[in-house]
């Protein structure tokens, strides 16, 4: 079982290091040019596509669990039926995007206030980018089926080819034609065909027989469309609510000054890096858990569960160990600002207990997205942020400032971890 857990969590940490490897190159080079407002408009620009996109993240979540337990009750012809629903969806999904291009650009732009400068860039930017749709949305797919499979080494591939294809593009688009952030956008939109074309190729390579259970009809039957909708919008819910909770706390930290905002800022990035680490044991949670669920293997079931915890909690303990011995230098390493690392360092024990806290819940959710219990993950989010988060910050606020929004967003992940754990019994170990 350590070996099954370790196969398919090994290389989606591998992926998701490359994510934030990609973002880091484009600020770099995009950083050194003469304008500033570049930068800026890349930095609006993504913040645009993160939000459409991470709204979309259900396509990779739901196909997963859905794939992993057709899988593992050996139903060939629904496993190939539930990528050519999620591919579906993805560029149906695409097509609403690219024709309400200029809707979601005019919204976006009217909240997101920037110099005159910085929005021309970042408009030229995203409706370059913007093509990059249906491409981007079909690799959530694949990326879903894949893991469902239980082949993680083809989602590393593609993560890896994508984002290495990227900052090659972006290179040369910058220094051998002279372009700026409309470069960098180019040069996303062919990596994504470029990894789409792979993903095609690598499916075609080892799944090529699934093929022959392909029934058109059969993808668009009302039953299993319902299912899949269902699960899928349980799941859009569910991240709404968390993309809610961070937006509220960047939005609050800027409430309380700029250096708070940036010291906080550095803070979460730290959180983020957790999630990178522990979501890897969580995906493959959501693959095993949904094999075994479709194998009616409760035995392995219950082994997989307590695994993925113990390896979970392990890399947790071990990022908690380094963010305590290397406080200092981990702060500084993000800026040199004397006042800013100040303020890091005293609100920096948060971040130490973090990691044993937040993989909690990551872990639980990977397990019911493998079992696609999707209205407790919901349920869960729904009550952390607005029973928990919101009310914890608004009664403390005023008496302990800026510890308020970390204690608020503690609490999150504690209530949303306790929340799983309490459902677990009815949703999860009911099989």
């Amino acid at each position: 079982m350590n070996k099954r857990i370790l196969r398919l969590a090994i290389p989606n940490i591998l992926s998701n290091l490359s994510i934030p490897l990609l973002s880091s190159v484009d600020t770099i080079v995009v950083g050194h040019l003469d304008n500033a407002a570049y930068l800026g408009a890349i930095a609006v620009g993504s913040m645009i596509f993160n939000f459409l996109y991470m709204g979309m993240g259900f396509l990779r979540m739901g196909t997963t669990g859905l794939t992993a337990q057709a899988n593992g009750s050996k139903n060939e012809e629904e496993t190939i039926l539930v990528l050519g629903r999620a591919i579906s969806v993805a560029l149906a999904s695409a097509v609403i995007f690219l024709l309400a291009q200029v809707l979601i650009a005019s919204v976006s732009f009217a909240i997101v206030k920037g110099s005159a400068e910085v929005e021309l860039f970042a408009s030229e930017y995203f409706f370059i980018r913007i093509w990059a749709a249906p491409a981007t949305l079909s690799l959530y797919a694949f990326h879903g089926w894949f893991l469902g499979m239980q082949n993680a080494k083809y989602p590393l591939y593609l993560s890896l080819f994508v984002n290495i294809a990227n900052i090659i593009f972006n290179l040369v688009f910058i220094y051998q034609f002279g372009m700026a952030s409309d470069g960098v956008a180019l040069g996303t939109v062919i990596a994504q065909y470029l990894g789409l074309l792979l993903a095609i190729f690598l499916f075609l390579y080892k799944y090529k027989y699934y093929l022959k259970h392909i029934i058109v009809k059969k993808i668009i039957e009302l039953q299993p469309l319902k299912k899949f909708f269902q699960i899928n919008l349980d799941i859009l819910i569910r991240t709404l609510a968390l993309i809610f909770a961070f937006s509220f706390f960047t939005a609050k930290s800027a409430e309380f000054g700029e250096h708070i905002l940036a010291a906080n800022t550095i803070l979460i990035n730290l959180w983020m890096i957790i999630a990178y680490g522990v979501d890897g044991f969580a995906y493959a949670a959501e693959s095993l858990v949904g094999n075994f669920i479709g194998a009616k293997d409760n035995q392995k079931l219950r082994k997989v569960i307590r695994y993925s915890f113990y390896w979970g909690l392990g890399m947790a303990a071990v990022l908690s160990l380094i963010y305590w011995i290397g406080s200092d230098h981990i702060v500084k390493l993000f800026t040199n600002n004397k006042a800013v690392i100040l303020i890091g360092l005293q609100f920096y024990t948060w971040t130490i207990f973090a990691p044993l806290i937040n993989s909690f819940c990551f872990i639980w959710d990977g397990i019911y997205i493998g079992a696609t219990a999707t209205k407790p993950m919901r349920n869960s989010l729904l009550f952390s942020t607005l029973i928990v988060f919101l009310p914890t910050f608004y009664l403390t606020n005023d008496i302990i400032g800026n510890h308020s929004l970390w204690l608020a967003m503690t609490l999150f992940m504690v209530a949303r971890g306790a929340a799983l754990f309490i459902y677990s019994k009815k949703y999860i170990y009911r099989w």
